[in-house]
């Protein structure tokens, strides 16, 4: 065989054993990370955490909260606004990390005013938010939760009038990216949460599940299980339900865990609490 011919074999025999090692390694990060069940019975309880007689599979809790006994917990973390009861934690030495309307204020979220809003804009920000929330993130584990979900990745889509201040898409993608490389070097599995309109670029992310809210009553849900397959958990309220928790169940694009809750996600000694699952 000619001398050329033969080196240029070698070199792509080589090529090809020099990108195993790096295929390896991520088939062994991914195996670290156990997914959600995608059957069985499913609760949402950021509002209460409660046992249900019989047991639960799957159940979202708010990372202050314990995981389910028996169940594969979900820890709720809101990596894009501030949690109400810790606003002292982002006021003053990193009120920098908030966003600002353009005559300098604070912007709220409108639909929970005791929300301030996250900048995740340059690089520093990023890292000095992580900084703050990364201890929230890897207490999860710390805690028995096996999943962690990061709430408000939409922003993006809703802080975008004049005058209520900007989020760039890019920044806060950046910023999701950021915190799935901590979740997945904790061993947890990340779900993205709602904005159905960046599942396709959520799942090229990283994120390994999606935890959507009122998909049904807004028509999205195709956008959830199109890309994430069975691996979605569905939650619909009370208050917005325009054909009916049948219609509901009865939707081909619903996911596998969809169930019917009260919007301020009560316990059961509550006389507004609902729970149904499909």
């Amino acid at each position: 065989m000619p001398p050329l011919i033969v080196a240029l074999l070698l070199a792509l025999v080589l090529t090809g054993c020099q990108s195993s090692p790096t295929a390896g390694q991520e088939a062994e990060s991914t195996a670290a990370v156990t997914l959600p069940p995608t059957s069985g019975r499913f609760d949402y309880q950021l509002g209460t955490a409660y046992e249900l007689d019989g047991g639960l599979d799957v159940v979202v809790r708010d990372a202050t909260a314990e995981p389910a006994d028996g169940a594969y917990g979900i820890c709720y973390v809101n990596g894009f606004q501030t949690q109400p009861d810790q606003a002292d934690l982002w006021l003053g030495d990193n009120e920098d990390l908030l966003l600002h309307d353009a005559a300098g204020e604070l912007v709220v979220d409108p639909d929970w005013p005791d929300e301030y809003v996250l900048d995740p804009s340059t690089d520093d920000k990023r890292g000095r938010i992580l900084d703050l929330l990364g201890p929230v993130i890897t207490g999860c584990v710390d805690a028995g939760f096996a999943g962690v979900e990061i709430d408000n990745l939409d922003t993006w889509t809703r802080f975008t009038e004049p005058g209520t201040g900007l989020i760039d898409k890019d920044a806060a993608l950046a910023l999701a990216g950021a915190y799935i490389d901590l979740a997945h070097q904790a061993g947890l599995a990340i779900g993205q949460k709602n904005a159905a309109e960046a599942t396709t670029v959520g799942r090229d992310l990283g994120f390994d599940f999606a935890v959507t809210e009122e998909c049904a009553a807004y028509g999205e849900c195709g956008a959830y299980t199109g890309v994430y397959g069975q691996n979605v958990l569905q939650i619909e309220y009370t208050d917005n339900l325009p054909d009916g928790f049948g219609a509901v169940c009865a939707d081909p694009d619903r996911a596998p865990l969809a169930i019917l809750r009260d919007r301020d996600l009560v316990g059961p000694d509550d006389e507004a609490y609902a729970y149904e699952q499909c």
